[in-house]
């Protein structure tokens, strides 16, 4: 697998660089065949694995859930649309994987083929957290370094400016 690693270590070293398809067995190989000690996060219809590369650089591996209901043409959609964002403010798009294998299973006492699908996008990583995260820290902050300003305004809306309103109106009665 040591040409996917250089493939990554390239995506991520040129800016510039087209996000690609990339291998099942690569994603595999960098998060350990997806292995719970490497997850950094889940939400109702994936989970993101750190993919760590053999020079040291890590990427994020969101493994979409394997559900009979998933839309094949919404995953493309996606994909469609992650290969044209390009913007300093959002996390860098690497490359996808739709892997389809055929895998032998007993159902009601006969052998069939089922399709077994794998959808995957890499991205670059960033390690400071969720932007969920980010938010609160940043609303914390902002409430917490210009409370007094709040404070006032608060204030001036709910008491001092119906007061006024109230003076005003009386004087030119």
């Amino acid at each position: 697998m040591e040409g996917g690693h250089s493939l990554l270590e390239r995506l991520l070293h040129d800016k510039n660089a087209e996000p690609t398809d990339m291998p099942i067995s690569l994603l595999k190989s960098i998060t350990d065949n997806f292995a719970d000690a490497l997850k950094i996060g889940c939400g109702g219809f994936a989970v993101v694995y750190k993919g760590l590369l053999k020079n040291g650089a890590i990427v994020a591996v969101k493994k979409l859930s394997n559900s009979i209901c998933m839309d094949e043409n919404k995953y493309n959609q996606e994909v469609s649309c992650l290969m044209r964002v390009k913007h300093r403010n959002v996390v860098r798009f690497l490359g996808y994987c739709a892997d389809t294998q055929g895998k032998m299973s007993d159902y009601g006492g006969k052998f069939v083929m089922a399709d077994v699908r794998e959808r995957l996008l890499c991205f670059e990583y960033v390690p400071n957290g969720t932007l969920k995260d980010y938010i609160t820290g940043m609303i914390k902050w902002l409430c917490l370094s210009f409370f007094p300003f709040y404070y006032y305004v608060e204030y001036y809306l709910v008491q001092a400016f119906p007061y006024k309103l109230t003076e005003i109106h009386l004087s030119h009665s």
